[in-house]
């Protein structure tokens, strides 16, 4: 299958795991076959394991962090404990999706937006119909 430029397309799922148990879970999945990239993004307060490339990243919220995301994802497993957090759409227009989304009633949790260097990524995670979709447009591979 190849990737249409500008296509909307299925990019990959975020799940929250507990912090107890991230290496364990980033274990399974590097057995499976997944080849992580580690981080920590204390801005958002998450580490992460992400394998763009094979659709999965791995969020844990960073235990003394305050971030508002790091407490989205607290409250998620604190509810539901782990599993999928959000699915990530790669569409031309992140924005254009939350308008459309927007009709349908969706509420906005989170955004983030970064250019430099001839990059760019736009990233808004709704919800809607109680779906947790996250709508990106970005030029990072």
């Amino acid at each position: 299958m190849t990737d249409t430029p500008g296509e909307p397309r299925l990019h990959h799922v975020v799940c929250a795991v507990a912090a107890q148990q991230h290496d364990a879970v980033a274990e399974l999945f590097t057995d499976l076959g997944f080849v992580f990239e580690i981080l920590e993004l204390n801005e958002l307060g998450l580490h992460v394991h992400l394998d763009w490339k094979r659709g999965i990243e791995l969020v844990s919220p960073i235990s003394e962090s305050t971030a508002p995301v790091a407490n989205s994802v607290r409250q998620f497993l604190d509810s539901n404990g782990n599993g999928i957090y959000t699915v990530v759409l790669r569409l031309p227009d992140a924005a254009a999706a939350e308008s459309i989304a927007e009709r349908y009633s969706a509420t906005t949790r989170f955004r983030q937006s970064f250019s430099g260097n001839g990059s760019f990524l736009d990233e808004i995670d709704s919800s809607v119909f109680g779906l947790p979709l996250t709508f990106l447009s970005t030029n990072v591979q």
